[in-house]
Formats: C-alpha cells, structure tokens, sequence
C-alpha cells in the first residue's frame, strides 16, 4: 500500500483539473484567432461598403482579444498554467512525500495567478461598460 495515497491521489487530481483548465484556455485562444480570419475572410466575399461596416463592428466588439493577439496570449496563458501546475503538483507530491511536518503555505503563485484575474475581469467589465 502506498504510504498517504489519498493526499497523493487528491494532489494528481488537483493537478489534472489545472492540466484540464490550461487546455482549455489553449482552445479558447485558437478559437479566438480562428474566429478572427474566419471573419475576415468572409468578409471579402461581401460588397466593399458592408465589409468595412461588419469590419469596424467586428473590430469594436473583439478588438482587444483578436487585434492584440488575445488568441495567443491566452494559447501561452495555458501553457504557462500547464507549467505551473506542473512545478506545483511536483513540490506537493515532494511535500507528502516527506516525514517532517510542514506548515500551511500561503500559496504566492496562486495569489499572482488570483491577481491577474481579477486585473484582467475587471478590465474585461471596463471595456464593455465603455464600448
């Protein structure tokens, strides 16, 4: 029998959920880019003056996310949270793994990553009460 197996079973589950998540916001990012030249792509098949009306909208509702490279930037978001899980799942299973006691770990990586979401929701909140 393995020795904590259900603090390590509770750690790669945990792991896999942030795995999942990182996976999903990569989709979400190729999503948002395929979207883009989906749109202008058919775009082009339009008369010029309602292409340059459904382009102005198009940019007015998704500018943020399409012209800034939002696609890709949420593609390396999940990379990155990909990462992190990783680095995170190994230092707990370690953690579990050790006979001495350890304290509670206020957890500086997920106050960042709390952080940059809340940034990036209100952000989110400001451009459409604005736009």
């Amino acid at each position: 029998m393995i020795r904590d197996y259900v603090s390590h079973a509770a750690n790669e589950r945990t792991f896999l959920a942030w795995v999942r998540t990182g996976i999903a916001i990569m989709a979400l990012g190729f999503v948002i880019e395929k979207f883009d030249l989906f749109v202008r792509t058919i775009s082009l098949t339009l008369p010029e003056a309602e292409r340059g009306a459904i382009l102005r909208r198009f940019e007015k509702l998704s500018g943020p996310l399409t012209s800034g490279g939002g696609g890709g930037l949420l593609a390396l978001g999940g990379v990155v949270l990909i990462i992190v899980a990783t680095v995170r799942f190994i230092h707990t299973r370690r953690l579990i793994a050790d006979e001495a006691q350890h304290g509670f770990d206020a957890g500086v990586v997920e106050l960042v990553i709390l952080s940059a979401l809340l940034l990036l929701g209100s952000g989110f909140v400001v451009y459409l009460a604005i736009g």
